[in-house]
């Protein structure tokens, strides 16, 4: 059993704590800042210490969020996937983009800077060498991309032959299987990061009188059954959002254990394609 999941060199949580929402959607909400604060210092003290954002989060106050959590904290003690907007990835903007995000979370590097999503309209070789400028300056660690299908990340990693490629964010829970039709196998062959947003469905998941049968085995609960199910297979990081403690505390007890072989199967049989 093996709870640290591999992104690049580096070793992180299985799961992690995504930001959609936190301090508000499209446009920023500061009537909770302190709440989200101490949500996101209580995710890394938990264990939860991968933390997912973007600049498109209410409009980059999810990182400012973000950069405040994380000054109690050693640099290295964290690790920081923020995502550039599909409306910037022209090489400049990229540039720009990461500097502002750059500020926001008040950090020197982010670990993992993600395409958010694609954008036809750009060649993915501008974007990706405005990405590998940032690497070689120190400004982020690792490059991946978000939302892209297995032909997509073929064609961005093709475009980026000095670095690789480290991993590609797509919703994936057991409600939502699409990866698994190619780009899973493909993640798993290559040892590229699969990261899977909404993988509890907002919640939802925890309605599943399925999944809590056989959580009782475990002394789980149906969400901690979902997200383990997830984990389970090598190259899956969960990033569920969470705000209040409860539910961080539940996510983060998604690790530490795992579903038996059978009960595995059982889960993959009930929920197919």
């Amino acid at each position: 059993m093996n709870d640290l999941k591999k992104i690049g060199l580096d070793a992180v949580p299985a799961v992690g704590l995504g930001t959609w929402g936190i301090g508000g959607k499209t446009m920023p909400d500061h009537s909770k800042d302190k709440q989200w604060v101490e949500a996101i210092k209580y995710a890394i003290n938990n264990g939860m210490w991968l933390i997912d954002t973007a600049e498109f989060y209410a409009q980059g106050h999810a990182e400012e969020l973000v950069g405040e959590a994380i000054k109690g904290f050693k640099r290295d003690e964290v690790f920081i996937i923020s995502k550039v907007w599909y409306t910037h990835l022209e090489r400049e903007q990229v540039l720009q983009a990461a500097e502002r995000s750059l500020r926001r979370l008040s950090i020197s590097y982010i670990d993992l800077y993600l395409i958010h999503w694609p954008n036809e309209r750009v060649p993915l070789r501008e974007t990706l060498s405005a990405m590998q400028e940032l690497i070689d300056k120190g400004k982020i660690r690792y490059a991946g991309v978000s939302n892209f299908d297995l032909q997509l990340l073929l064609k961005a990693r093709e475009e980026m032959p000095r670095s690789e490629i480290v991993s590609d964010e797509v919703k994936y829970s057991l409600w939502h299987r699409e990866p698994e039709k190619d780009l899973l196998r493909y993640c798993e062959k290559e040892k590229i990061a699969l990261i899977a947003y909404t993988p509890i469905e907002k919640g939802s998941i925890a309605n599943e009188n399925f999944l809590a049968e056989i959580g009782k085995k475990y002394g789980k609960t149906a969400v901690q059954v979902a997200l383990n199910w997830l984990i389970y297979k090598e190259p899956v990081i969960a990033i569920p959002k969470a705000e209040k403690f409860e539910h961080i505390r539940e996510d983060a007890g998604a690790m530490g254990w795992r579903l038996s072989p059978e009960d595995y199967k059982a889960i993959s049989d009930k929920y197919k394609l």
